[in-house]
């Protein structure tokens, strides 16, 4: 058995070690909203918390988060810093397609989680590894500036 936690809640998976922590997400725990993209940890569009930190689910073992405490787009709300994030999104008016979001906000809930007042270097960094098929790269940039304005205020 695998034991790990998902959105503060235990779970228990009878499961190949091998198996991607996407599938286990998708699959075993209908928590669709991590969605599939390249497979290969080059797109984003799978990213997930392990213990706060943006990790590709497509790539990650599930025996690698044994133990561990996972976060996907269905509980990152329940963070204040998610609750900015999820805000500004809607503020700024960021998706098109909307595929690649959940994992864009996942990545911009781990940078402004660490880093309260990044620059737009920092942001560029943070999201490099997250590909939008629409470009809505300017939205993103807005909506985590807006967040990170919102977290500074203390709102």
């Amino acid at each position: 058995m695998i034991n790990f936690q998902v959105n503060g809640h235990p779970v228990s998976l009878d499961a190949d070690p091998d198996m991607p922590l996407l599938w286990a997400l998708r699959e075993d725990l209908q928590l669709t909203g991590t969605k599939f993209g390249c497979g290969q940890a080059l797109c984003g569009a799978c990213t997930v918390h392990v213990n706060g930190a943006a990790v590709r689910a497509c790539r990650t073992p599930l025996s690698s988060v044994i133990g561990q405490q996972v976060t996907t787009i269905e509980g990152v709300g329940a963070s204040h810093v998610g609750k900015a994030v999820q805000a500004a999104w809607v503020k700024v008016d960021v998706p098109q397609c909307g595929y690649c979001q959940p994992g864009q906000v996942m990545s911009a809930c781990a940078l402004l989680a660490h880093k309260k007042s990044p620059s737009a270097g920092d942001i560029d960094a943070a999201m490099s590894g997250n590909l939008c098929r629409c470009g809505t790269y300017a939205q993103i940039r807005a909506a985590i500036q807006d967040a990170a304005h919102v977290l500074a205020k203390g709102a």
